[in-house]
């Protein structure tokens, strides 16, 4: 009897065992299908942007753009390069070409660097010699020209060129090409004279100098030097006392008095 419950019970015992393969073949998979992906639809195509988006005749004008400021960046490095490198073949062979490029948006000056910085207050002033509106003529008092540059400067956060630099740089630019009794040196020094002076004469009509209905007839320009008081720290002896350069008066153009060119 316990031979045969024992072969009896087997079968049984076996099909406890093996569970998946009585869910085989039953048609029912122990495990659930992978789900299959979609078909794949029709490829989108995603719209061209920036420079792709362009004609091939745009492309070619803007490579032709881009080619051109590239060459006149190298250009102008080396224009600048060869103005500050020290005197060399290239530049004996073309200083005038190099000196027309650089002057006079591009001068460079490194003064800020020097070892002994410029210890000197110059003030550019003015007067000048008005015929009135009634036919009469007068004269001005002295305006301090840098004075006014500098309250403008004054508190301002973003100063302009003209307020920095236009009235130092054309004060600069004529000493470096007069003479201690204020003769020009060739063309650059008469260009010097023609460019402080159309300056100082807007300055005046801006100013309104010349009053309603009046007009600048001749400009006198004289500078006002005084050296940088020495520190408290220091024992050099320095005079304060100002030293003045003044020029000959110069008689203005009608061009000049409503700023055009002589």
């Amino acid at each position: 009897m316990n031979t045969h419950d024992g072969g009896a019970d087997a079968p049984e015992s076996r099909e406890a065992e093996r569970p998946g393969e009585v869910d085989a073949v039953a048609g029912t998979p122990d495990a659930p299908e992978a789900s299959q992906p979609p078909p794949p639809g029709p490829a989108t195509v995603e719209p061209r942007t920036g420079v792709a988006a362009l004609s091939l005749r745009y492309r070619i004008g803007a490579a032709v753009a881009l080619a051109v400021v590239a060459a006149a960046v190298c250009v102008h490095l080396g224009m600048v390069f060869l103005h500050i490198a020290p005197s060399n073949t290239v530049t004996k062979a073309h200083g005038k070409a190099i000196d027309e490029w650089i002057y006079p948006e591009f001068e460079q000056n490194w003064k800020l660097f020097a070892p002994n910085p410029l210890q000197q207050n110059v003030a550019v002033q003015v007067r000048a010699q008005v015929r009135t509106a009634d036919g009469g003529s007068r004269e001005t008092g002295w305006y301090d020209l840098s004075a006014q540059d500098g309250r403008a400067i004054d508190g301002n956060l973003l100063p302009s060129h003209t307020q920095q630099n236009e009235l130092r740089r054309a004060w600069d630019f004529f000493t470096a090409t007069h003479d201690d009794d204020n003769r020009a040196a060739g063309v650059r020094g008469t260009l010097s004279e023609s460019y402080l002076r159309r300056i100082v004469v807007l300055r005046l009509e801006r100013g309104g100098a010349a009053g309603a209905g009046g007009a600048v007839e001749r400009v006198q320009v004289r500078s006002r030097t005084t050296n940088v008081a020495a520190p408290s720290w220091s024992r050099e002896k320095i005079s304060t006392d100002p030293a003045y350069r003044v020029l000959p008066w110069w008689s203005v153009s009608d061009d000049e008095a409503h700023g055009g060119v002589q």
